[in-house]
């Protein structure tokens, strides 16, 4: 039965833990290996459905776009098609989360909306089902049905849960947009990347798990060289006591991880009464299940 009122659905933000690409595939995008956790930043989408045909989008973020390019109408028509239903569908997107940002934003919405319809219809698909829908539609689409931590390996479509602390951090978003192809583009992959000093197997990852073995990323001394306010932001993140900092993603944004909640508050007003000029500062946690 449909039902009158709109859903809500939490779409959450992620960082990137560690971010290693192995190399460039056949197919053009890149092999990674990554942890990422999902954290309590989150857009908000309502969906609303009812007898008819057609989907229709708009989002109060105007650099979103609400036609069929934005992921979460893809999203929508990709759940009627592979299920066979025909229903007007209309989804509603408040943003809080910076947009390309490395921090998830479209694919974290499209994942809210298969998750999303999925509950609404009843059609009670399977995780692997989801999953695989998911990997249609984007490489980082398929950890967010996972809504928990994860080593994320292929071109982000291949997703393991992994038990490792959550963690407190404070992200710090420049205000401008760095293009994920761009970065990409300009990674010069003849310099081997040193890697996770860890075996890739999740068990010796749980077992051995330390936070100094990860914060790395292969694509931040691309974005760093482009854009040198980003070395300015880490350093404050590091001066207010930050237990590491790595830029998330493609970037641009950085974040400060904490071990404790009181000294990333510390840090998250210190920053927050001194940043200026379109600079965004958030105090999040990392969750597990969409909790």
């Amino acid at each position: 039965m449909l039902r009158p009122d709109p859903s809500i659905f939490l779409s959450p933000a992620k960082v990137n833990l560690c971010l290693n690409v192995l190399g460039k595939r056949p197919d053009g995008y890149h092999d990674i290996f990554s942890i990422m956790q999902p954290v309590d930043l989150y857009d908000e989408i309502s969906i609303e459905v009812s007898e008819g045909e057609g989907i229709s989008l708009v989002c109060d973020n105007p650099q979103v776009p609400s036609d069929k390019t934005n992921l979460a109408h893809k999203a929508a028509a990709l759940f009627f098609k592979e299920t066979g239903m025909k229903y007007k569908t209309h989804i509603n997107i408040k943003k809080k989360i910076p947009v390309s940002a490395g921090l998830g934003g479209g694919s974290s919405n499209a994942a809210a909306v298969l998750i999303g319809l999925n509950r609404i219809m009843d059609t009670v698909l399977g995780e692997e089902r989801m999953l695989k829908m998911a990997s249609i539609l984007g490489s980082d689409v398929p950890f967010f049905i996972l809504k928990s931590s994860a080593i994320v390996t292929g071109r982000g479509e291949l997703v393991e849960r992994i038990d490792i602390p959550l963690y407190w951090y404070v992200i710090v978003n420049p205000g401008f947009e760095v293009s994920t192809a761009w970065t990409y583009n300009n990674l010069n992959l003849t310099k081997k990347s040193p890697g996770i000093r860890l075996s890739y197997s999740k068990n010796k990852l749980e077992e051995r798990f330390k936070i100094e073995d990860l914060l790395l990323n292969d694509l931040e001394k691309v974005v760093l060289r482009a854009y040198p306010k980003l070395r300015k932001l880490k350093g404050l993140l590091s001066k207010v006591g930050a237990e590491g900092v790595l830029m998330s993603g493609s970037g641009p944004t950085v974040f400060g991880l904490f071990f404790k909640e009181e000294k990333a508050r510390d840090a998250f007003d210190k920053l927050n009464r001194s940043l200026k000029g379109g600079v965004a500062i958030f105090l999040t946690r990392g969750i597990e299940d969409g909790r």
